[in-house]
């Protein structure tokens, strides 16, 4: 029996003793082992009830929950009130009166006598249910086009008529030798022709009221949105493209056939499409289109063009944009948009005249790498935080103006703006209280890894603390505002959900006990939240599983979250529960883990946000290897026994680490990993790499593929046969570099039904089975 073999079994025999030993059988149930944990909280109507999607039963899906003061635990709800707690019910001027839709079909519903009324019902369904500024006038979308409710009289009216197509003005018979024949040689020919065009003029000289059509051809119509005086609607035309997007075939199928599908667009300049922002004025039947091209700096050229030769000197053109919807103040008066820049690097707010088809500027960001942040997506057909104060003259919005995301405010009036928050922390999520006179914001203040919950008057911008003890705190504000319904959780406590009364450093009162006995049956650790210090002085925060002393093997494994612009080191129950108790199951068996928030992770600014523009695989893996550094300076770990795994993003850095720096890993588990961003999306890869087309330079060295030739250590690549995310072909493509290479020291493992997220508990046990394997193997001394 050799020595590692010995040191194994000693320790999971002192394990045993311990504590209960952790089986990757059971971990790799995820919930189903750990306990469903509630989601999707809300309140009733009334405020009498908060409603929650759970399965405490371990039954195959989630069911609706309710909960209310006087109950000693949950109940399961009725299908019918289950179906009623999730709808968007909207409020009007009086209180006791909603209206909603449900199946394409329009209701009324009275609070008080809790009775639903069918209003309208076709076989083409109706969305996007607007209330107007008058009483009783509704607006709704049927068949692309806008219709307006008058519920006091009972009328439905078309308000618009868009039409796919050229329309019959523009539609002209094709001429040919045969048809001029026919006219030259027959009268009657002749005649019909006269008739026909007597007819059209005729026609033309009778007015109606209702909508002339308007034909936006092949485009792609979208966004159309009314404003509460019921005056213009506006909408959104994209170009008309030929896209080519990925396909993946299936093989694994019901009846034995392969199948194919296609799955995402790759990242190409040829993306970017040209957009129009439309109005339709509604009394004088007309559709014009704003023009933005007065924008500031809509001509701006990128500074990555200075490195090309063939861009240096690029004629300066505008730059094709994004409008968004409009946002109105509550009696219509003014108008409100957010514009994006398609390469993402400019943003605007701008008020909108839209009886004049003209905007004016309120406030431009710009970002050399890519606009983004809380409260400020970073897609740039995404919409930011953006609405307005009680005084309807006030606009709110986030900015990351100052490096952080903060609140600010502009007078639409007076012109002038102010930030309501400030500090080396983000505002993560805001919400408008009933008199909108006050906002209340969950923040960073105490720690990047907490999420606090906090009022703040605009009359005074103090942030008045409600829950700020460590952790994660998920607010829902009940109707009256007097109560919170709060989803919480810590680093080794799974989410519960709360009641507490809204004030100042209140107490949460748990109504949900989720977690199962055989979680519970372990003492489940909570991981360290430490600080060093990156190569650049750059402060990196991680998680750190530290073995007992006697348990200690010298052996280390480094964590690589997904996502890129994602946290983990953090102070909640993370989205990675089955890693998090897979490094339980590693640190009891003696390794050390550390789980590094690299650059690019979210809850840390701006500047950490963009730390990998135009080099994925630079400061983030650096930064990993500076962790690496750090173990073995400050935890006796031997630099020779460190290995990395880590899934997408993470098993891309896992391939960047094994291929760029070969001798910092001995081993490497790389799952779901991009391998070429070139055959990414478009969407979150031309923000931080550009485009293949306009910025090569920076997908070469971002690309692991290109460095195959310098594989050195062992290196394990997992990944499903129909992820439609980072797609198979990414795995094989390298897979066949190595074989072209002469690479001996890797090995693929594939898992035909699974997808980017795996859902198989037997493919999560073989996965992550292999992965332990692999370290025992390269990282324990023989």
């Amino acid at each position: 029996m050799n020595k590692k073999l010995i040191l194994v079994i000693c320790i999971l025999f002192s394990i045993t003793i311990q504590s209960q030993t952790l089986k990757l059988e059971e971990i790799m149930k995820g919930n189903a082992f750990i306990g469903a944990q509630p989601e999707n909280e809300r309140w009733s109507l009334d405020g009498q009830k908060v409603y929650f999607d759970w399965n405490p039963n371990n039954e195959l899906g989630t069911s609706t929950y309710f909960w209310k003061n006087g109950l000693s635990k949950p109940e399961l709800a009725s299908p019918n009130e289950a179906a009623f707690s999730k709808l968007d019910l909207k409020k009007t001027a009086n209180p006791d009166l909603y209206y909603y839709i449900d199946k394409g079909r329009l209701f009324s519903y009275s609070l008080k006598s809790k009775i639903s009324k069918k209003l309208y019902q076709q076989s083409s369904p109706i969305a996007n249910l607007q209330m107007g500024s008058v009483a009783g006038i509704l607006y709704f979308r049927q068949n692309e086009n806008l219709f307006q409710f008058n519920t006091n009289e009972g009328s439905i009216i078309q308000v618009t008529n868009f039409r796919r197509g050229k329309g019959e003005d523009v539609a002209t018979e094709k001429e040919s030798f045969l048809k001029s024949q026919q006219e030259e040689l027959f009268q009657f020919v002749r005649d019909q022709e006269a008739l026909k065009k007597w007819n059209l003029a005729k026609s033309k000289t009778t007015k109606s009221d209702f909508p002339k059509p308007y034909y936006y051809g092949k485009n792609t119509f979208g966004n159309l949105k009314v404003d509460p005086k019921g005056n213009f609607a506006t909408f959104r035309l994209i170009e008309d493209s030929e896209r080519k997007n990925e396909k993946m075939e299936l093989f694994i199928t019901a009846d034995g056939y392969n199948q194919i599908e296609e799955t995402k667009e790759k990242v190409s300049v040829d993306n970017l499409l040209a957009t129009k922002f439309g109005v339709y004025n509604i009394a004088k039947d007309s559709v014009y289109f704003v023009n933005f091209s007065s924008l500031s700096h809509i001509q701006d050229v990128p500074k990555y063009f200075e490195l090309y030769e063939k861009s240096k000197n690029a004629e300066k053109k505008n730059k094709l944009i994004v409008v968004q919807e409009p946002v109105y103040n509550e009696n219509g008066s003014y108008a409100i948009a957010e514009i994006r820049s398609q390469d993402n690097k400019d943003r605007w707010i701008v008020s909108l005249n839209l009886e004049k088809g003209t905007f004016q500027e309120l406030d431009y960001q710009h970002d050399e790498a890519w606009i983004g942040g809380p409260g400020i997506p970073s897609n740039s057909y995404g919409r930011g935080t953006l609405g307005f104060l009680g005084d309807n003259e006030t606009v709110y919005f986030q900015s990351e103006e100052t490096g952080y995301s903060h609140l600010y405010t502009y007078n639409l009036k007076s012109k002038k703006k102010t930030q309501l928050t400030k500090g080396n922390w983000e505002v993560r999520n805001v919400s408008l209280s009933k008199d909108k006179k006050s906002f209340y914001l969950t923040t960073t203040t105490t720690h990047p890894g907490n999420r606090n919950f906090y009022k703040l008057e605009v009359s005074n911008a103090v942030l008045q603390p409600i829950l700020t003890k460590d952790g994660a705190h998920e607010v829902c504000l009940s109707p009256d505002e007097n109560t919170l319904l709060v989803r919480y959780s810590f680093k080794n406590k799974p989410w519960e959900l709360y009641v507490a009364p809204n004030k100042k450093n209140t107490n949460l009162n748990q109504i949900t006990s989720s977690t199962s006995e055989s979680f519970k049956g372990y003492s489940w650790r909570e991981p360290e939240v430490i600080t060093f210090k990156a190569q650049d002085g750059t402060p990196v925060n991680a998680r750190l599983y530290k073995p007992q002393t006697a348990n200690a093997n010298k052996a280390a494994i480094l964590f690589v979250h997904g996502a890129g612009y994602l946290q983990n080191a953090h102070n909640y129950w993370s989205t990675y529960h089955r890693e998090y108790m897979f490094h339980n199951l590693l640190v009891d068996l003696g390794y050390t883990v550390l789980d590094i928030d690299y650059r690019g992770s979210d809850g840390y600014g701006r500047d950490f946000r963009t730390g990998i523009y135009r080099f994925m695989g630079g400061k983030d893996l650096t930064d990993h290897i500076d962790g690496k550094k750090y173990l073995v300076e400050n935890h006796g770990i031997d630099a020779s026994r460190v290995g990395i795994y880590g899934g997408s993003y993470g098993g891309f850095i896992t391939l960047m680490g094994m291929l760029t720096t070969p001798k910092e890993f001995a081993s490497g588990a790389a799952l779901r990993s991009v391998t070429d961003w070139a055959h990414y999306n478009h969407g979150y890869t031309g923000n931080i790499l550009n485009f293949p087309e306009t910025d090569p330079d920076a997908y070469k060295k971002s690309s692991p593929i290109y460095f195959a030739d310098n594989l050195q250590g062992d290196l394990l690549m997992l990944h499903g046969m129909v992820d439609d995310n980072v797609e198979y072909k990414d795995i094989v493509r390298l897979s066949q570099r190595f074989i072209e290479l002469g690479k001996k020291k890797w090995s693929l493992s594939s898992f035909p039904v699974e997808a980017h997220g795996f859902k198989e508990t037997y493919s999560w046990v073989d996965e992550y089975s292999r992965i332990l394997n692999l370290f025992n193997d390269t990282l324990l001394k023989k």
